[in-house]
């Protein structure tokens, strides 16, 4: 990772980092962004909004949380 590159979000996109990131880590070779977008979806405690997490998504992946592989979601850096 980058040095002294903020990684400032909304606690909301923060949240949907939190809950992607297991699921990303357990599948062999990550999400695909529909995959994604369909357990932010299904999460209780996330938005029902299908842009809310379309852009949450988008966040992650323009911000540096996650990057993408051959169509699958991945964990730039789990530690960080």
């Amino acid at each position: 990772m980058w040095v002294n590159e903020p990684r400032s979000l909304p606690d909301w996109i923060k949240d949907a980092y939190k809950i992607l990131v297991p699921e990303i880590e357990d599948g062999e070779g990550g999400l695909s962004q529909e995959q994604a977008y369909d357990r932010l979806l299904a999460h209780d405690t996330f938005s029902s909004e299908p842009a809310d997490a379309e852009y949450a998504i988008e966040r992650l992946l323009d911000s540096g949380w996650f990057y993408e592989v051959d169509g699958s979601l991945r964990v730039t850096d789990p530690d960080a």
